[in-house]
């Protein structure tokens, strides 16, 4: 019988062993590819985020506001 895995399971699953320079290259090969790598960075966002401390979490919430409003301006 075949093993069923949601999204985050397959993602978790792919990165799961892979090297830091691993991960590196499988994020930096997500970034402006095709939309259907777009959920897999949304786990791997959701790992970070669920490990973050809070004053972390204010950080990025900030870059991103930060990076959006750069992009209003273009």
């Amino acid at each position: 019988m075949p093993i069923t895995m949601d999204l985050r399971q397959a993602v978790i699953h792919k990165m799961h062993g892979k090297s830091e320079d691993g991960l590196r290259e499988m994020i930096d090969g997500s970034i402006h590819a095709q939309e259907a790598a777009l959920p897999g960075l949304g786990v791997v966002f959701e790992l970070m985020w669920e490990d973050l401390a809070e004053p972390k979490k204010e950080a990025v919430v900030r870059k991103l506001h930060h990076q959006l409003e750069e992009i209003d301006k273009h």
